[in-house]
Order: structure tokens, then C-alpha cells, then sequence
């Protein structure tokens, strides 16, 4: 099957789906967590993104004229490699193909292309709307733009090939933003919220949710110092969570018992 194909299909799974047999289901299910670890982060750090890859942690990081992108030592917390980005752009999502990194901005329609190693600029993108977050399935990239809608980009060509709409009993769940492919379900921050969606990629439906109230305490949080960055480590089945200009990283278990 193309990619093309593999797209289009997915679509029309979600359309067989209606709102109103959706809205009959069952809640989905609200999960806890427990901290395994805990690690610094820099608190000048927007984070817009967050992925692991090979021991380190890659790091997308936003507002004008601080906007970069960064490899940073899991332990430490210590930014090994930086490229800022042009005053002009605001930074947002962020994910690995093959031997790139491939980010996104916020208002400006234009995406760019790094190389993995040294982070040497290659190219820019252009897509419609606005840029939020960016994971992949290793078939296909998976945008947010801020809405209850993901968008199936060609890794190549970044043509869309396809969408879905996240609902969860029918209603949509808007403001979805940054996105991690974790064992075959789209992970993603809501964001102003301390929770994280579960989402199937075929249909959009919300699996379950995982609930992440209390994870930094209140006296660390300013205004805009909301949950946002996602990280899966598959080989070491590790998942890593932490948010705009946190002090704090952390792996997490998700508990098997519902809030």
C-alpha cells in the first residue's frame, strides 16, 4: 500500500465512526502516574518539543528571538548542541526522520529541515495554518495545528495526504499540540491542561487519558509555564515528560489505576 493510500484509508476509518455512537461509548479511561526519575532542565528552555534518540534528548524550544533547536545530555540537562532560529520565527514541533530533524514554526508557514548530526540547515517547507506539533508513525509525519485536527504529511515531500479529527464521545478535543508516537498510539499535550491524550491514529478516537495534575508544583509554575514536551525512548521503554521553562524533567510510569 502507498502512502498516499495508507492515508486516505485512515480517513475513511474515522468517517465510518459517527459522532453520535461515539458519544454512547464509555469515558475514556483517566490514568495516573508515578515519577521513576527525576533531571534538570534549563528553565530558559519554551519548550515546544522534545524526542530521544540514541541517549540524548532533542529539544524544540519557541517564543521570537529565542526560538532554537537543541541536543541536550539526558543526565545534566546540559544543551551539547544549539541552532537558534531567525528573530522572525517562532519554533514549534519537532520530529526525527531517518537522519534529519524537521520542525516547525508557529504563524509563519515555513518548516525546516536539520541535519541529525551537526544540525546543518538543508531546507525549508511551506504548509498552510498554523505549526504546532510534529511526531511520525515511520511511515508518515503527524502535524497538530492547534485544533481537534492531525494532518498526515509525506516525510518527503510534505504533502498532505491525509487527516483525522480527535474526538473523545464525539466531542472534539481541541488545542492539541505537542505529539509523541508511543507503541502505536499519537501521545499528545492539550494545551493549558495537565493532561495528555491517547489517540488512536487510525480513527482519532481517545483512548484514554493520562493525568499529570501535581507532576511540577505550583510554586515552580509561572503563567505560561504550562505541560509540553513528550519523549519515548522505545528501546528502553522509557517515557519523558516536562513543560515551558520547567526546572524540572521527568521520567514517568503511567499507573494502572484510573484517577
Amino acid at each position: 500500500m502507498t502512502l498516499r493510500l495508507f492515508a486516505v484509508s485512515l480517513v475513511f476509518l474515522a468517517a465510518l465512526i459517527s459522532p453520535g455512537c461515539l458519544e454512547d461509548a464509555p469515558p475514556a479511561p483517566i490514568r495516573g502516574y508515578e515519577i521513576v526519575e527525576t533531571y534538570p532542565h534549563d528553565t530558559g528552555a519554551f519548550t515546544q518539543a522534545l524526542l530521544y534518540h540514541e541517549g540524548f534528548l532533542y529539544e524544540g524550544t519557541g517564543l521570537y528571538g529565542r526560538s532554537s533547536l537543541r541536543k541536550v545530555d539526558l543526565e545534566t540537562g546540559e544543551v551539547l548542541k544549539m541552532q537558534r532560529f531567525p528573530a522572525q520565527f517562532f519554533g514549534e514541533g519537532l520530529c526525527l526522520w531517518q537522519d534529519r530533524l524537521i520542525q516547525l514554526t508557529w504563524l509563519s508557514g515555513v518548516g525546516f529541515v536539520w541535519d541529525l548530526e551537526n544540525f546543518t540547515f538543508l531546507r525549508t517547507f511551506t504548509y498552510p495554518g498554523e505549526g504546532w506539533g510534529l511526531t511520525s508513525d515511520g511511515e508518515l509525519l503527524i502535524m497538530s495545528d492547534g485544533t481537534s485536527l492531525l494532518r498526515f504529511l509525506d516525510p518527503e515531500t510534505f504533502e498532505e495526504v491525509g487527516a483525522i479529527e480527535v474526538r473523545d464521545r464525539g466531542v472534539p478535543v481541541e488545542k492539541l499540540n505537542e505529539l509523541e508516537y508511543v507503541q502505536g498510539e499519537i501521545y499528545a499535550n492539550v494545551w493549558k491542561s495537565d493532561r495528555i491524550a491517547r489517540i488512536s491514529p487510525k480513527s482519532g478516537v481517545v483512548l484514554g487519558w493520562i493525568d499529570l495534575s501535581g507532576l511540577l508544583s505550583e510554586e515552580e509554575r509561572g503563567g505560561e509555564d504550562v505541560l509540553n514536551g513528550i519523549a519515548y525512548d522505545s528501546e528502553g521503554d522509557r517515557l519523558f515528560v516536562t513543560g515551558k521553562l520547567w526546572p524540572k524533567l521527568f521520567q514517568i510510569e503511567v499507573s494502572l489505576t484510573k484517577v
